[in-house]
């Protein structure tokens, strides 16, 4: 990954350098349907702390889906780590992608951490990665850049939520830079959309009308899917502002989907609006809904 200028002032060497054990973290995972036509996790390459054990088929609605958690044996982001993931789901294949627990960032001093993802879904493939919230803790510096390439029959569910950070320590928008990039392609290379997000709180305060408000968590849905889906599911997700939430949803450019914000303060309020969502996604495309998710989690 290009280090775009706005990181350049933390990107001073880390007191462990990158590329050292453990700070490296790879993933890849392909997913094709069987001789039977059931979607499995055909490829699977993992370099720790990134962890992936096997796929597992718990959803009674859909028993055919496997459903993979992402795990980490490494504690907390640090500065100088560098993980990389990479998914593909050949065609007509599907999975659920989530991750074990939420993902924090630690104080970092003198580096970053950055986060690489690449999606690709060949025709008519499914996909829904819907990963645990990003805690960024006080002086925190992350970068990520997502990269979809997706066939235009095709349908990618893709969710982020960010927290304000640990209100526990009285920490609250006090991470140092948060830089997020999401851009999307077709399979011949025809752009569909570019989207990035650079938030410095420290000199560009985000707690006011138009930004956050005194709403403290920011969830991010990516609806890629055809235009038929798109209006379906556009219909039924309710856009809507009070104290408690905010809702928006949109279309992206080039007919490719639509995007959805969610703003709140109660982190498992936000939880269960953003998979309201991906169930929504789910019945249109796929006529099963989402199961309720795991109690312990």
């Amino acid at each position: 990954m290009t280090t775009p200028p706005e990181i350049l002032p933390y990107a001073t060497p880390p007191r462990m350098a990158i590329g050292t054990p453990g700070k490296s973290g790879y993933l890849r995972l392909g997913f094709e349907l069987d001789s039977e036509q059931r979607s499995v996790m055909r490829h699977w390459e993992r370099r720790a702390p990134l962890i992936v054990q096997q796929e597992l088929y718990f959803d009674n609605a859909w028993p055919e889906l496997p459903c993979v958690y992402i795990l980490s044996s490494g504690g907390p982001n640090v500065e100088g780590d560098r993980y990389r993931q990479h998914f593909s789901v050949g065609a007509n294949a599907y999975a659920h992608i989530a991750t074990g627990a939420a993902t924090k960032l630690a104080s970092m001093r003198n580096n970053y951490s950055s986060m690489e993802q690449r999606f690709e879904l060949d025709s008519e493939a499914y996909l829904e990665y819907l990963p645990e919230p990003i805690i960024p803790s006080r002086h925190a510096r992350y970068i990520s850049n997502s990269e979809i390439v997706i066939a235009p029959s095709a349908t990618l569910f893709y969710a982020e939520t960010y927290l304000c950070g640990r209100k526990h320590y009285g920490e609250m928008f006090d991470y140092d830079i948060l830089s997020l990039r999401t851009s999307a392609r077709r399979v011949d290379g025809e752009e569909l959309f570019c989207e990035k997000m650079i938030l410095e709180p420290s000199r560009r305060p985000i707690t006011g009308i138009g930004i956050m408000g005194n709403y403290e968590i920011f969830a991010t849905a990516l609806i890629l899917t055809p235009p038929l889906f798109a209006e379906r599911i556009y219909k039924r997700i309710e856009a809507r502002i009070d104290p408690a939430t905010a809702v928006g949803i949109s279309h992206l450019p080039n007919d490719c989907g639509l995007i959805c914000r969610i703003l709140g303060s109660d982190s498992g309020h936000v939880k269960r609006l953003l998979r309201g969502v991906c169930s929504t996604v789910r019945e249109e495309v796929k006529q099963r809904p989402l199961p309720a998710d795991f109690p312990w989690r």
